[in-house]
């Protein structure tokens, strides 16, 4: 068994321990995974389960299809309320990879709401050969109600490039529905290397369904 693959399972073997806390999980698909404007993989199903208990401390992981291998995220930090619609968090995000299909990516998680708004930074390492990167990932996001968000990212450090997306959600019979408009710049789209030369997408439009929901209650 990978690495990856025990994180995976981490949630599960915590969950009778936990079932009186916060738990809940994820699953969903999308017409195509692109992660800050860079394309992963088409038609990509992901699941997830995370814990989040009252003095706003979270873990969780995420695992999504990437084609010839598998990407499983491992997460945990703390959030809260600073004054009466200010919000904070902090945490870590460990991105891994099975079957050789990308190097490991390690971040330190910033955020901060205010309202509408909100505002992160990611500052990142990607533990690839032959020279280790840094990198940074800020957005700014916007939540216009109703459904619609919109938000503008670009990467900073050995990365380069900004991102532009416009999503609109619907919950149908307790099902997410989503579509997002992506667009990227010419600096962005050369990240999609055997991706974009196989006509995968750069700008695009990605459908998604997914579900959410309690366990352990």
């Amino acid at each position: 068994m990978t690495l990856k693959q025990k994180m995976m399972l981490l949630g599960l073997f915590l969950m009778p321990a936990i079932s009186n806390a916060q738990v809940s999980a994820n699953v969903g698909m999308v017409s195509d995974y692109i992660y800050r404007g860079i394309f992963q993989e088409a038609s990509s199903a992901f699941a997830g389960i995370d814990y989040e208990d009252e003095s706003g401390f979270y873990v969780g992981t995420w695992a999504a299809d990437v084609g010839d291998g598998l990407e499983t995220d491992l997460y945990f930090g703390m959030g809260g309320e600073l004054t009466d619609g200010v919000s904070w968090g902090a945490g870590y995000t460990g991105y891994y990879y099975t079957d050789g299909w990308d190097d490991t990516y390690h971040e330190l998680n910033l955020g901060l709401g205010a309202g509408d708004f909100s505002f992160d930074v990611a500052l990142g390492k990607y533990d690839t050969s032959p020279k280790t990167q840094d990198y940074t990932f800020t957005s700014l996001g916007y939540d216009f109600g109703n459904g619609l968000a919109a938000s503008f990212g670009a990467f900073g450090g050995d990365f380069k490039g900004e991102v532009v997306e416009v999503g609109y959600g619907h919950d149908f019979n307790g099902l997410d529905l989503s579509v997002t408009f992506i667009m990227v710049s010419d600096d962005l789209k050369v990240y999609d290397g055997d991706a974009k030369a196989s006509g995968a997408p750069t700008n695009a439009i990605v459908f998604g369904i997914s579900r959410s929901f309690a366990l352990g209650e």
